[in-house]
This record gives C-alpha cells, structure tokens and sequence, in this order.
C-alpha cells in the first residue's frame, strides 16, 4: 500500500508538473481559447437618443440608490472637496464568450462592474458627482484578437459611451469642470472620446485632467491626436495620466503586444516606444517615489465588498525601458492578479488615496487658473 501511495503522489507531482509547463508556454493561447467568442459577430441598432435619459442606464450618478462609486473605504475621509463633474467609463466585466458585446442586462456582468466603480470610480467621489455609464462593452476576449469582430464590437461600445457623454454634458453647469476618467477598456473608448468630442470644443478648457488608467498611452500617437500633453507635475491641468501597475518580475507582453499591433489615435502605426507612465505617489510622470509617499492604498476584503485603506503598502517607479509602473515585490492584493504579474486589476486601489488627492490639487490649480484668468 505504501509503495501504491507513493506512486500516486509521483503521479501527482508529475501532473502538476506539466500543468505548470502547459500554462508557461502556451497561457495565451490557453486565455484566448477561454475567452475569444466563438460566434459571429452580431450587429446591433444604436441605443436610443433618449436611453441615457432613464436612472437604469447609469451604474452611478446623482440619485442612485447604493450608488457604488460613493462607496469610501475604511480610513479614508468622507466628504466632497471639489466642484467638478466626473465622468467614469468603467472596464471590461463581460467575460463570457457568447457575444462579442456584453448584453446590457446581463446579470454577472452588471455584478463585476458594481464591483470595479465601488474600487476604481470611488476615488474620485470627493471631487463632485461621479457619472458611470452601463454600455454594451466589447468582451473580454475581443482584446485577444485580431479578428475583424473585435473592431466591429469596439465601435458598437463607442457609440454608447459617446451618447452617453453627450447626456452627460447636458447636465453640467456651464463652466464647471470636468475630470474624465476610465479604466482598461473605459480608458481606450475615454481616449477616442477625447479625440472625437473634446479636442478643439469650449469644453477641452474645462478638463482638469483625462486619467485614461490601465490602458498604454503612446507619448507621440496618441496624445497628439487628444491636443492634450502628459500630466508632468503635479500642477498641470488639461493633461493626461496613464500607467499600468506590475510588479516584479514582470511580462507584459500580451498587453502590449495587442497595444502594439493596433494603429495609434492618430491612425500611425505604433513604434516599440514606451508607454506613457504616470506616477501616481509623485503626480508627475517617470519617476520614482519610495512606499513612504503612499497615502493609502486600498487593499480590498475578500469579497471585494469592503476595502481598508493602508499607508505606505507600496513604492511605484516608472521603468525607463518599457513605460510600466513597478510596485516591487508582489504585494498581497487578493488573487486577481494576472499573468506576468500584472496588477491591471488593482491599479487604482493600489494608489487610491494618492489619485484622490491628485484629482483634488489638479481641480485647485485649473480654479486658481481661472480666478486669475478672470481677472484680466
């Protein structure tokens, strides 16, 4: 029986052996497997003119019961500091492959984009009322492919957040500004966004700032093509901040090899240049803070429900080479972390304190900017 056992556990040890060689050599081709629709591409009617016109069409806004993205976490102040109006596009929570478009009541759906405005959007709950649209999102797997749906779903999820900021700015007050924002996927559409309907209109002077996070931003494809510059100091306003969080050592070669094979904003191919990177401890771009500059991150609880905030968790250093944000060591964050320690999930939490406090000093400077502009 002992000599069976043994077998057994050699077994065992072998199995998990070739698993582990499985997922190193071919985890993308694994991913896509899991992820990529298999169907065709399914063609859909434009949202109606009106449909960011009913509360359901928003996962956040003011009057929403529960609203998710006034949720702040243990430690953190409560209260709002600002007079800006923020306009969130949250990222991709569609996972299943059967539809290249995540349908707009689907219910695991509307659960992980709860759960991703609660951790992302939150932090900018102090700077005035935050705006989160639903919209029928390209799905997870449309990112792994080259595929011609995957284009197709991408524009069908532009039209909805287009018409979704149209309604949107018809409810700010004239002259008040603005703080746009997305995440990963909401960040990609933010950026076209801001080509398409901001750059050149009254309403590029009202921008404090574009946080287009966990999307790569190219320095000279993309943000000509947005009129905007980076945000280089922590004063600056009308500009762009972007990073993407790993730890070490990192790969991000799926991430940026997808980036890498679509054409810029300016419709140029993309060189092997780095991506922009934003640093959110120093409010300025590549460069290096120690943990001590970190004011909070918020580490979330295992339900993803609740989070606490804690001082000093993690340092940030943008990597000359590549354009990522290096956290260090793998910090604990909760299992979400992906392959090639990629911190994409956490890229806000992660900082969540500091971006509050940015997105704050950044509205005072664009106020003092027209206090004085004012008084000419």
């Amino acid at each position: 029986m002992a000599r069976k056992f043994l077998y057994f556990i050699a077994i065992l040890i072998v199995l998990a052996l070739a698993a582990l060689l499985v997922l190193r050599f071919w985890s993308k081709e694994l991913t896509r497997f899991a992820f990529v629709p298999r169907g065709a591409f399914e063609q859909q009617a434009p949202l109606p003119a009106d449909y960011y016109g009913q509360p359901d069409a928003w996962i956040s806004r003011p009057g929403v019961k529960d609203d998710p993205a006034q949720y702040v976490p243990e430690g953190a102040a409560r209260g709002r500091v600002g007079q800006a109006w923020v306009f969130f596009v949250h990222p991709t929570s569609y996972l299943a492959r059967n539809h290249w478009n995540g349908p707009l009541d689907d219910a695991d759906s509307r659960f992980r984009a709860g759960l991703f405005v609660r951790g992302m959007a939150s932090a900018f709950n102090a700077a005035g009322p935050v705006w989160v649209p639903r919209y029928r999102q390209a799905a997870f797997g449309a990112f792994l492919t080259d595929r011609p749906e995957a284009q197709r779903a991408l524009e069908l999820a532009y039209g909805d957040v287009s018409l979704a900021f149209d309604a949107f700015v018809a409810q700010v007050p004239q002259g008040a500004p603005i703080v746009l924002a997305g995440h990963s996927q909401g960040a990609l559409q933010l950026m076209r966004l801001v080509r398409d309907r901001v750059k050149g209109t009254p309403l590029a002077a009202r921008v404090v700032a574009v946080y287009a996070i966990g999307w790569p931003v190219s320095a000279g494809h993309d943000l000509p093509a947005m009129g905007m510059p980076a945000c280089d100091s922590p004063q600056r306003t009308g500009c762009v901040a972007s990073w993407l969080s790993f730890a070490e050592p990192a790969d991000p070669s799926m991430m940026i090899d997808a980036w890498r094979a679509q054409a810029g904003l300016d419709g140029q191919p993309r060189k092997s240049e780095p991506t922009l990177c934003f640093n959110p401890l120093t409010g300025s771009t590549g460069s290096t803070a120690a943990a001590a500059a970190n004011l909070g991150t918020m580490v979330p609880a295992a339900d993803l429900t609740e989070g606490k905030l804690v001082p000093r968790a993690v340092p940030a250093r943008c990597d000359a080479r590549t354009g990522l944000l290096m956290v260090g060591d793998p910090p604990q964050m909760g299992p979400f972390v992906l392959p090639g320690n990629n911190y994409h999930v956490y890229d806000v939490p992660l900082f969540w304190a500091n971006l509050r406090a940015d997105v704050a000093r950044r509205e005072q400077a664009w106020q003092r900017a027209q206090a004085g502009a004012d008084r000419k």
